[in-house]
């Protein structure tokens, strides 16, 4: 029987990222992964893998599209989807060999295989029992199912994110159930390959929570880009045959029932906590309602000596939300007090343009009664996204209408998710728009949208 320090289960952002911080601090770790591969959801079959076929297709739309204009003149390009896939494959192996080096670096054992908790202070790994002072669960979460809806998800015919990575080949017709960042993103992926893509959304708009204004953008610039749209629409079933499917649904305005056919369908409507065979229950856990790790506000569970951080408790489930309550908690388990601002989480997503946000959204602060000021920039007027044909899309700055202290930023637009942290370690430090309007910004650059929105919340921005 080894004995430990911590003992993380689970090798995702928030698990991998737990263990070396807490390796870094002195303490003696182990890390449990059932995976053949360590980083998890994101690095295996999320966040990662996704962004390589992004970036793949992103170029073939560039290629088809923009070369011409700029004087580059090819032949047609063609998809090579099986080196398009070794690419995406190759791209997974670099990031998950380089977690793996990583634990060796840092001396933290890879206790390879499915994990539970016999007790408090063990963790059985396979046939081995293993004790740990501390135990910390970072067991991620997995794709939900269609709530209310009759659908068996084979990842064939029916998938979910997972199989959408590994498709035997490009779709003619695929339906997408489920309008928030997961579905848009591979959406837009296979709409650049050359299917036909139908999003299916029950709300009333695109990515629900976010920013009414650039929601709306948003749903115009991907319909521009030929994604059909359907909201207020409510999935009842999905029939699947061998290489078919059916989708039912009915428009929640009116009850008129309609059906849809497709190649292949994408249920993204959200994920779920993935606790399976840890055991919560015989060790008497507290579960909160929605099937999370009940923690208080320095991550324990009610049981003393674990813990539990990431998509397993409340809160957005970001692999960098996951990230940074690893690192908190590996801290304070050594004895130092960190701390996380959850007001200052960025969500993003990965589309072309981007789009980015960190804190209050206008209609949070309108039913809060709080007064504000907007600062808004169309990136119309920045010359770099002209000249690379993102000219759509906007910042939009949100600061208070008596200290100008800056309350919330949203971005639709090139690389909205980088510029999006300059106003994140603003807001961390307390600054007002007028800060981020009188801090020099290089031209030509997309930055310069930032700080022109920051100058529209005091006398206006130059370029407009």
């Amino acid at each position: 029987m080894a004995s430990y320090d911590v003992i993380v289960i689970g090798s995702g952002p928030g698990g991998y990222v737990c263990a070396i911080r807490c390796a870094q601090l002195g303490l003696k770790t182990a890390c449990v992964e059932g995976r053949e591969t360590l980083g998890g959801t994101c690095l295996n079959v999320g966040c990662i893998p996704s962004k390589a076929l992004l970036h793949a297709s992103h170029l073939f739309h560039e290629t088809e599209h923009n070369f011409e204009k700029m004087g580059i003149k090819t032949p047609a390009p063609k998809i090579d989807w099986g080196k398009m896939l070794a690419y995406k494959d190759d791209v997974i192996g670099q990031n998950t060999k380089g977690i793996e080096f990583l634990f060796k670096k840092n001396k933290i054992d890879w206790l390879k295989g499915w994990g539970s908790i016999p007790e408090a202070g063990k963790v059985k790994v396979g046939d081995e029992v293993h004790e740990a002072k501390n135990i910390i669960i970072a067991s991620g979460s997995v794709a939900a199912s269609i709530p209310g809806a009759e659908v068996e998800i084979d990842e064939k015919v029916v998938i979910t994110s997972t199989g959408a990575l590994e498709l035997p080949k490009i779709p003619k017709k695929m339906v997408v159930v489920g309008g928030g960042v997961i579905g848009l993103e591979l959406g837009s992926v296979y709409k650049r390959l050359g299917t036909e893509v139908t999003v299916i959304e029950f709300m009333d708009g695109i990515t629900p929570g976010a920013d009414a204004e650039v929601a709306r953008t948003f749903q115009r610039i991907l319909g521009k880009q030929g994604l059909e749209i359907i909201t207020g629409a409510a999935v009842s079933k999905v029939e699947a045959a061998k290489s078919k499917a059916k989708v039912t649904y009915k428009m929640r305005k009116d009850d008129s029932e309609h059906q849809i056919d497709a190649d292949v369908v994408l249920v993204s409507t959200g994920r779920l906590p993935y606790t399976d065979g840890l055991g919560l229950d015989a060790l008497g856990v507290e579960m909160t309602k929605r099937g999370q790790i009940a923690v208080d506000g320095n991550y324990r569970t009610s049981v003393p000596g674990i813990y539990a951080i990431g998509d397993v408790i409340e809160g957005p489930m970001l692999a960098h939300k996951a990230e940074d309550e690893g690192t908190a908690v590996a801290e304070m388990l050594a004895g130092q007090k960190p701390h996380i601002d959850y007001a200052l989480i960025p969500g993003v997503i990965y589309t072309t343009p981007e789009v980015a946000s960190v804190g209050a959204t206008e209609e949070q602060l309108k039913e809060e009664g709080r007064a504000y000021k907007v600062g808004k920039f169309s990136f119309m007027g920045n010359g770099r996204a002209k000249a690379v044909f993102q000219g759509e899309g906007f910042v939009k700055l949100l600061a208070d209408k008596e200290t100008d202290r800056i309350l919330g930023c949203h971005i639709i637009g090139p690389a909205a998710g980088d510029l999006i942290h300059e106003i994140c370690v603003a807001m961390e430090f307390g600054a007002s728009a007028e800060d981020v309007a009188r801090t020099c910004h290089a031209h030509p650059t997309f930055s310069e949208a930032v700080r022109e929105a920051a100058l529209a919340c005091g006398d206006g921005a130059i370029h407009a």
